[in-house]
């Protein structure tokens, strides 16, 4: 296995919809170990394939629930139905998130408390998940990954100069940035 360099934002595949995986064979199978180790590595809850520069649509995720149960898979392929977003402003305290892709940033973001998502597993079963609170907002922020869009490109207008200051201020926005987790020090 081998820690993936993490793609920032600039970058074509993270602002491209990723394909279908058509072939399931030992190439995916250790992407998809890769790409736990990055994650792991990271850290973070989520990663999802265009984010280690591979336009594919497949996320990995690790979440471990309020009763302390781990919640950890790979999805590929996935289909999304989301519940009710509404359209309160998001609550800066218990709404914001973060991205690897956008990293060492955070923000607020209104996002459907309930999802259920289907797709596959690399053993070729079904999945599915209905899920609440945050890892109904993880699945949709790989979601998002999958279908070309960064958590920052969805937040209020108010946050969006930041985002165009700190975007502009680290140099990201351009191809070929990437960061590699567990060497690379991130701080302006």
């Amino acid at each position: 296995m081998a820690i993936l360099d993490i793609h920032i934002k600039g970058s074509p595949v993270l602002h491209s919809r990723a394909q279908e995986v058509t072939v399931f064979d030992r190439k995916l199978k250790k992407l998809i170990k890769d790409m736990y180790e990055t994650m792991d590595e990271a850290p973070g809850v989520g990663l999802a394939a265009p984010q280690v520069g591979v336009g594919l649509r497949v996320f990995v995720y690790d979440y471990e629930d309020a009763d302390g149960n781990p919640l950890r898979g790979e999805i590929i392929n996935p289909n999304l139905l989301l519940g009710e977003v509404t359209g309160e402003p998001a609550d800066v305290d218990t709404e914001s998130e973060g991205c690897l892709s956008f990293p060492g940033e955070r923000f607020p973001l209104k996002r459907a408390e309930w999802v259920k998502v289907t797709g596959e597993n690399l053993k070729r079963e079904r999945v599915e998940i209905e899920a609440t609170g945050w890892l109904a907002r993880i699945f949709q922020h790989e979601f998002d990954h999958l279908d070309g869009i960064l958590y920052v490109d969805r937040l209020e207008e108010k946050y969006r100069g930041e985002v165009t200051e700190i975007t502009e201020r680290r140099g990201w926005g351009v191809v070929g940035k990437s960061w590699l987790p567990g060497l690379d020090n991130l701080e302006d």
